[in-house]
């Protein structure tokens, strides 16, 4: 005789259970994933998600137990679902309201090397007009410190930082001034090919806690036509810099980044060697964008969303297989989606960030003093477009930029849980709004998502890394040890 009663005893057979606001995607034949607002997700078969929504699921199915788990139903008279679900939402956007944390300045668009998919209007090596001032840069720290967020992130990029190394050490040591009072959680990024780099630069950037971040696009052939310089010795220029930033600064404190050129497209395999043979930790897979130079050369048009994909299902394919045999590299764009996916943690990458994070996570000061809500705004400046100019640091204060109609109607028109093409996308919870891509691309900030190359690479990764977890539980447990939740 049984000991308890099977729990459809104790269920209400007259109310049943009430379902929670979910969105459901077709993954495969005869699979939906349905997702809730804080991206938890269950894969389930066609005909239960029919169950499911016309109230005929049996409460002794196992999907059932899952769905309460992951707060897509609620049995009568339960308030703990909509508690919980509440607590992990504001858990997920709790940094929303720390506002800024990124500020990027263009300290010069001068650059000794000539990429061809470069997406700044670099400048040579000898136009000093391209340089910010020290005048320029009091001025964009004044609104640095402005920002409520606790922890404050300065990053030079350029062209070449490293043209105007003065210029660097000025503001490090301005900012850190200021900080002795504002006690702030401060960090500095140089974004640098290295080719440039001096052993005082090092021991400098190791005294004062600057991070290196530089490119590698993989063996030293591809990395040379990618990045030519004169001399055409820059990838042999990378990697002597690395070996001494590393021995110097640290051995974390440099990282590097690669991006998919026409000529990578049959070589995933190489740029992942190159990286572990390297010493590196992992990769990011990382795509063209349409700005700059990789329009004008027509790199960006070389390939497709659909052809990155393969690009990068291979290489996710490879990596995993290397953890597999025991060498622990991780794939970072991956690794991003996955803790959205598997965590209710935001890493607050700008690309992925909703709503955008053009303003509200980061923000470019450039050399001149305009102030852009993003990367790829002042990348879209320089085409020509200045939709996304927030303000100048000689005409307008800190209110007056971040208040701007440009990124408030910006951050308002993609907002994705609103969007048309999004509010009812199972990959919404996943992904971000990108405003500044898609109206560079159709002139309009919300874009036409069946056209759009943002959803269909963000669609792709999406259930291409849910189709490994279901099909693949080694992976799974590799791809929950990269976020930490294992």
């Amino acid at each position: 005789m049984s000991k308890f009663q099977p729990i459809s005893t104790y269920s209400d057979a007259e109310h049943g259970y009430e379902l929670l606001p979910f969105k459901f995607e077709p993954l495969g034949e005869g699979e939906v994933v349905l997702s809730n607002i804080v991206g938890e997700f269950v894969i389930l078969e066609r005909e239960k998600l029919g169950a499911l929504v016309n109230h005929t699921l049996d409460t002794s199915d196992p999907d059932y137990s899952t769905l309460r788990a992951k707060h897509m139903l609620r049995e009568p008279g339960e308030q703990a679902p909509l508690e919980l679900l509440a607590l992990k939402a504001r858990t997920k956007f709790v940094n929303k309201a720390n506002f800024t944390n990124l500020h990027l300045f263009v300290v010069s668009l001068r650059c000794d090397h000539s990429c061809q998919y470069c997406q700044v209007s670099r400048q040579s090596e000898d136009k000093a007009k391209f340089d910010m001032t020290e005048e320029t840069a009091d001025k964009a720290l004044d609104i640095v410190f402005r920002s409520p967020n606790p922890a404050i992130k300065i990053e030079f990029q350029g062209g070449e930082p490293l043209l105007n190394w003065p210029l660097i050490k000025y503001i490090v040591e301005k900012a850190e001034e200021r900080n002795r009072l504002e006690r702030r959680n401060l960090q500095f990024v140089i974004t640098t090919t290295l080719s440039l780099a001096t052993d005082e630069m090092f021991e400098y950037c190791r005294d004062h806690g600057i991070f290196l971040s530089s490119s590698l696009d993989g063996p030293e052939d591809l990395h040379n036509k990618n990045r030519p310089r004169p001399g055409r010795d820059s990838y042999a220029r990378f990697v002597d810099g690395l070996w001494r930033a590393r021995e110097i600064v640290g051995y974390d404190a440099v990282s590097a980044l690669m991006t998919t050129s026409p000529s990578s497209m049959n070589r995933v395999k190489d740029i992942i060697d190159e990286y572990v043979k390297l010493d590196f930790n992992g990769v990011f897979l990382r795509h063209l964008s349409p700005y700059g130079f990789a329009l004008r050369t027509k790199s960006y048009h070389a390939y497709n969303a659909e052809r990155w994909l393969e690009f990068f299902k291979e290489g996710l394919a490879y990596i995993l297989e290397l953890n597999k045999a025991g060498t622990v590299f991780v794939e970072h764009y991956s690794s991003i989606l996955l803790t959205k996916m598997l965590t209710v943690r935001d890493p607050s990458f700008v690309d992925l960030s909703n709503p955008s994070g053009a303003g509200i996570s980061a923000v470019v000061f450039n050399y001149d003093g305009d102030v852009y809500a993003s990367d790829e705004s002042r990348m879209l400046h320089e085409m020509g477009d200045s939709t996304f100019r927030i303000g100048n640091l000689y005409t307008n204060n800190y209110e007056e930029i971040f208040t701007n109609d440009a990124l408030l109607t910006a951050l308002e028109d993609s907002f994705t849980l609103s969007a048309p093409g999004c509010s009812d996308c199972a990959i919404e919870p996943w992904c971000g709004a990108d405003p500044v891509f898609h109206h560079g691309m159709t002139g309009d900030m919300l874009g036409r998502k069946p056209e759009s190359e943002f959803c269909k690479r963000q669609m792709g990764i999406a259930k291409h890394l849910l189709e490994v977890m279901r099909t693949d539980p080694e992976a799974k447990e590799i791809f929950m040890k990269w976020v930490g939740a294992c």
